[in-house]
């Protein structure tokens, strides 16, 4: 049996009106058939021809192409499920930060914006990462109706940020920015899913040796910041996890903690280290905490730039010659337990990873599959 020809559909604004774009391999009875339907035109911009983007136009090709061609529905349609295990999300503040009043003066429309990130429970930080770069793409264009921007026009501004110098990881985010407002807001699913996604650079982490951890706990002298360095390490926390643990998650008669809500919206439960439990009794009987395990000054959870300074104040009082951040704590639990000849998938367990690809990273890092290989030259017979 013959496969059917395919017509892939595609959402288009032309003249500021949204329209279906039909992309196929031209043949004579399908070019026939497209003329019967509603007034289809061509445009050179998108080199494809296109009709008025309505309920009806739609059941129409449709019902024109049922078993003789298969109209390809991945790029037109697409599912926008909320995620219904994550925390609901208060972007209060980020309503009222200065990036999101310009959104608001730009376009009514960015009120919406914002209320979809909300409605589809985007956390605090992305919402809040989201806003700033879309403010930054509305400037660029100065007051010209986003609606009429095309892929030329953003191919052109994602140039502009490369050229800046940013990082891989931004430039995404960017681009996640800009079609947050275009498929969501717009309600155009997949419109600049042509823009090519920069490459994501391949770069392992930095990892501390057992003995630069050690001197990096022992530098930070102050309770509270030596329990907040210990947990980190010794049961492999995200920044935001540790942040966000209440007293209640550090399950002592399992010796576990519980990591609620972690990256992907997934609990896990993680280890916890005697020496980490016999340090956080001792906090608690100095500090108090009420809710969250680290409180800051209001009682709030212990704030994340706090936490960096931290990392950075011991690791430079400790004369470690490297860039250490807290995720380079998280980066060396891993490495030293495979080192410790636990199984990777234990390892990616632990981490909450999605995919074993990602802990193997670190076997990449780790002298577990190294300490015992000579190299050649060593192998060499001395000459005289």
């Amino acid at each position: 049996m013959d496969q059917l020809p395919v017509i892939t559909l595609r959402h288009l604004v032309i003249n500021n009106q949204k329209c279906i774009g039909l992309q196929f391999f031209p043949t004579r009875s399908i070019l026939a058939l497209i003329k019967t339907l509603d007034n289809p035109q061509w445009d050179d911009t998108y080199n494809m021809l296109y009709v008025a983007n309505r309920e009806e136009n739609l059941e129409a090709i449709f019902h024109t192409f049922r078993g003789i061609a298969w109209v390809n529905c991945r790029y037109f349609f697409k599912n926008k499920p909320v995620t219904r295990d994550a925390p609901e999300s208060d972007l209060g503040l980020v309503r009222q930060s200065t990036e999101a009043l310009e959104l608001y003066a730009a376009s009514d429309s960015m009120k919406e914006y914002i209320n979809l990130l909300e409605t589809r429970r985007y956390s605090f930080n992305t919402a809040k990462t989201y806003v700033s770069l879309f403010r930054d793409f509305i400037r660029h264009f100065k007051g010209r109706p986003l609606i009429e921007l095309n892929e030329i026009d953003i191919k052109a501004y994602l140039h502009k940020v490369v050229k800046s110098g940013k990082s891989v990881s931004y430039q995404n985010q960017v681009i996640n920015s800009i079609k947050f407002y275009y498929e969501q807001v717009l309600d155009m699913p997949q419109r600049f899913y042509e823009v090519d996604r920069p490459r994501k650079v391949e770069a392992l982490p930095v990892v501390l040796s057992v003995e630069e951890m050690q001197l990096l706990l022992d530098a930070a002298t102050n309770l509270k910041h030596k329990t907040i360095l210990t947990l980190i390490y010794s049961s492999g926390l995200r920044r935001q996890e540790m942040l966000n643990l209440k007293i209640s998650d550090i399950l002592s008669d399992r010796m576990q903690v519980r990591v609620e809500n972690a990256k992907g919206n997934k609990d896990r439960y993680t280890v916890l280290s005697v020496k980490a439990l016999e340090l956080l009794r001792l906090y608690f009987k100095e500090y108090r905490p009420k809710k969250w395990l680290f409180e800051g000054p209001d009682g709030g959870p212990y704030s994340a730039s706090s936490v960096k300074k931290i990392v950075y104040m011991a690791s430079k009082k400790a004369k470690i010659g490297k860039n250490v951040t807290p995720h380079t704590l998280r980066h060396s639990f891993a490495t030293h337990l495979l080192e410790n000849n636990v199984d990777l998938r234990y390892i990616q367990s632990l981490l909450g990873h999605n995919s074993s690809k990602t802990t193997e990273m670190y076997t990449h890092i780790s002298t577990r599959y190294t300490r015992n290989i000579q190299s050649p030259l060593d192998a060499m017979n001395n000459r005289p």
